[in-house]
């Protein structure tokens, strides 16, 4: 297996023992994807596509909004989400809507194939985020609109997760959330892509999270350094050390509510 597969792998099994997320104490998930939603003018009769769809926060109120006039296709390769998708699509008793389970990175359609392409939490986990905009600009239809949720790279720990890393590793490990951690970047990937009239709205949010919560765990380092290669070769003893260095920085930030984490999100549209 190699570390990409080991990546989307690990993607698999985070994301599949959280089905149930959408009740999530906390999440933010429901909210998000309705903003995002809202964000980009809908019309009956368009065509949408909803990438890494999960339980379908974001397709069901988009079908509903098309019409039966428009479809909606949401992709996903995490079986268990989609149950969910389906279980909800089967009560609101949409015939507008279909899911597909597929690695969105290798899942093609044709050109100009959709009014909108969204997004919603997941864009960070590609591991070429340029390539996908490329790809998901060929799936739209002039005039069409790209829109997806990232968080800055100031959120959830980040920065202390690579300086732990870099302090116990000795090297520096590109994250999860830079490529697309300032506005700035995020505009310079979509015109590298070929987007126009970029939008970016800035939502912040931050929560506190019960010190026990903070574990920097195998699957946690390989989705957040996106399958780096080093990580296959740490032994053990680096992974216990990581572990410990990184429970260490925690508690130094921990107060009696718990530790404070930025939750902010950009909500990013563009048009082809």
């Amino acid at each position: 297996m190699t570390d990409l597969d080991n990546y989307k792998q690990k993607l698999k099994e985070f994301y599949g023992s959280r089905t149930t997320y959408d009740h999530e104490k906390g999440t933010r998930h429901p909210l998000e994807a309705k903003i995002l939603l809202e964000f980009v003018p809908l019309g009956l009769g368009q065509k949408i596509l909803d990438v890494a769809t999960g339980t379908g926060l974001l397709a069901i109120p988009a079908a509903e909004k098309v019409g039966s006039e428009g479809y909606v296709i949401g992709i996903d390769m995490t079986p268990g989400m989609l149950h969910q998708a389906r279980l909800k699509i089967a009560a609101a008793k949409l015939e507008n809507i279909e899911l597909i389970e597929a690695d969105a990175e290798y899942f093609h359609f044709s050109d100009s194939s959709f009014d909108v392409v969204f997004c919603c939490e997941a864009i960070v986990l590609f591991p070429d985020i340029l390539a996908i905009l490329q790809k998901w600009y060929r799936f739209l239809k002039t005039g069409g609109f790209v829109a997806f949720t990232c968080p800055p790279e100031t959120a959830y720990m980040a920065s202390l997760q690579q300086s732990v890393c870099a302090k116990v590793l000795d090297v520096s490990l590109p994250h999860i959330l830079e490529t697309l951690g300032t506005p700035e970047k995020c505009r310079n990937l979509l015109i590298q892509a070929g987007f126009r009239d970029i939008e970016i709205k800035i939502e912040p949010s931050g929560r506190y999270r019960p010190l026990r919560d903070k574990e920097l765990s195998e699957i946690a380092m390989n989705i957040n350094f996106k399958g780096n290669p080093l990580l296959s070769k740490l032994s053990q003893k680096q992974l216990n050390q990581l572990q410990v260095e990184y429970k260490a920085e925690i508690e130094k930030l921990a107060t009696d509510r718990g530790i404070w984490e930025d939750t902010t999100k950009f909500f990013v549209r563009a048009r082809k």
